[in-house]
């Protein structure tokens, strides 16, 4: 480990933000995926030992085996950024649409810019539409009243909205189809889960062939996985709820890997917080709720064995959850400044490497 990196974990504390810091230069923010996309590296870590390799997503095949799961988010990205004007007066307004407030999607809690301007009993023109601001909702958020059913709704997105890419993704490009899976389904987020932006139809049906079972849940993204932290300490961050549902098969599923002896693989956080916000200390319970859990360390998985995942920001929250999981595959119970710290040493070595950062960027992989 570098030496900045030992002095920086022996003057910070496990619960303070700052120890979640790390540099970046600019240019290893991927601004396109990869294509194919399964040729996109991946950093293969066997945690207990600290063995690090690199290889290419599509050598994930060269890890699973017989009996285990894995398991998937098929949730689906809505293009719910909506540019518009302000009645009266005709100035600029930018509405992020969060999640539904209701399931015929007609109200929304959403974020709003200028928010200063669009006060309860606003309207915004978007299109050929009028959209009603309406209550403050948690957090700051607002209550948007934006059309009359959900296929109304849902054809005005298509018709109006754009894909909501995170603000270091740069450019104008065409993107509802690459930041979304090959398998998204159920629309819902407002961000993609975007380790599973690395699977290609083909590696999916190469992952069968190994008799490698697959499973289902979702998690709408929303401001839960998105918001950054921003409590000096870490355990004052509240997280914001985001839907989540498992279904029973996938809970039998889960079951049967178990009692096989394979192993549940989770294809991003989105997945891991939904099957740790379930788990019923022998799998997970089906069903579907509004998850605020937040994993940091200290935290026990349960279920999960395995984490597919790319390269988090700084400070996040995602990154906290992944330090989390490496003190458990450690063995580092009770002394995740370890797991902490190597995770740093982890990263410098995939920036000194060349590997591509946030959404569209390389994965990497957490295992025993």
């Amino acid at each position: 480990m570098s030496s900045s990196v030992q002095r920086a974990l022996v003057h910070e504390d496990l619960f303070d933000l700052n120890a979640y810091d790390y540099p970046l230069p600019e240019d290893r923010i991927a601004q396109m995926p990869a294509e194919p996309r399964d040729s996109s590296r991946l950093l293969d870590w066997r945690v207990g030992d600290g063995r690090v390799e690199h290889r290419r997503f599509r050598d994930i095949l060269e890890f699973l085996r017989p009996n285990d799961l894995l398991v998937l988010n098929d949730t689906r990205v809505l293009p719910a950024r909506l540019l518009g004007r302000r009645l009266p007066g005709g100035g600029g307004v930018e509405l992020l649409l969060l999640s539904p407030c209701s399931q015929d999607f007609q109200t929304w809690k959403a974020l709003v810019r200028p928010g200063r301007k669009l006060h309860p009993g606003a309207e915004v023109l978007v299109g050929d539409r009028k959209i009603g601001i309406e209550a403050l909702a948690e957090g700051g958020t607002r209550i948007v009243r934006v059309g009359s059913g959900r296929e109304d709704v849902l054809s005005f997105l298509d018709a109006f909205g754009r894909m909501p890419l995170p603000p270091y993704i740069h450019g104008d490009g065409d993107w509802k189809e690459a930041y979304q899976t090959v398998f998204a389904l159920r629309e819902g987020s407002v961000a993609a889960p975007t380790a599973s932006l690395h699977f290609t139809r083909k590696l999916l049906e190469d992952i069968d062939a190994l008799g490698v079972r697959r499973a289902w849940v979702t998690l709408h993204v929303g401001l839960g996985t998105f918001r950054p932290v921003r409590s000096a300490d870490i355990r004052d961050h509240d997280i914001h709820d985001e839907y989540c549902e498992i279904p029973r098969a996938t809970a039998l599923a889960i079951r049967e890997c178990r009692a096989a002896g394979g192993r549940v693989v989770a294809a991003g956080t989105t997945v891991a917080r939904t099957l740790e916000s379930m788990s019923d200390g022998n799998g997970v319970r089906s069903g579907r709720m509004d998850t605020r859990l937040f994993i940091y360390p200290g935290f026990e998985f349960r279920v999960v064995d395995a984490l597919i995942t790319n390269f988090h920001l700084p400070k996040s929250s995602l990154l906290m959850l992944v330090a989390a999981f490496a003190a458990g595959l450690g063995g580092w119970r009770g002394e995740e400044e370890r797991a902490l710290s190597a995770l740093h040493e982890v990263y410098a070595l995939a920036v000194a490497e060349g590997y591509r950062f946030f959404s569209f960027g390389d994965a990497m992989l957490l295992h025993r």
